[in-house]
């Protein structure tokens, strides 16, 4: 019997906010302040320095896009960010809803469904004449 290779789960890279802020041309008190509005929360090592992993990264791409590209304050961002989280949450919802419909409606009957959708022909509106009715017929 030949052996499985698992694939390891990559371990998350961490970066510290020196390298951040080089990487970003910020000020690491920058940083802080988006840490502090509680826009950014980077985990924290043993010694309690603050550690950003690429998930961070990518929200502090979006909330430089919306500082500095589009003018948005600080306050803005947080609604934003917020009003992401919510959007995620319904998508999650809609997307477990719409599997249970699936589940409960449709599975096991897949063939008698591509046989319905297979049998309707389609007709062009363009295809479609409107016959009047003389007095006479």
């Amino acid at each position: 019997m030949g052996r499985r290779r698992v694939k390891k789960e990559e371990k998350p890279k961490y970066y510290h906010i020196s390298d951040v802020s080089r990487m970003y041309n910020l000020h690491p008190q920058t940083l802080r302040l988006y840490e502090r509005e509680g826009l950014l929360k980077p985990s924290r090592s043993q010694g309690n320095t603050r550690l950003y992993t690429d998930e961070d990264l990518k929200q502090l791409e979006l909330i430089l896009t919306l500082v500095r590209d589009l003018g948005v304050n600080l306050a803005g961002v947080e609604v934003i960010l917020n009003l992401r989280r919510k959007i995620e949450r319904i998508e999650a919802e809609v997307n477990e809803l719409l599997e249970f419909i699936k589940k409960e409606f449709f599975e096991g009957r897949e063939e008698e469904f591509e046989r319905r959708r297979q049998s309707l022909v389609p007709v062009s509106s363009a295809s479609l004449i409107k016959v009047e009715k003389s007095e006479g017929s």
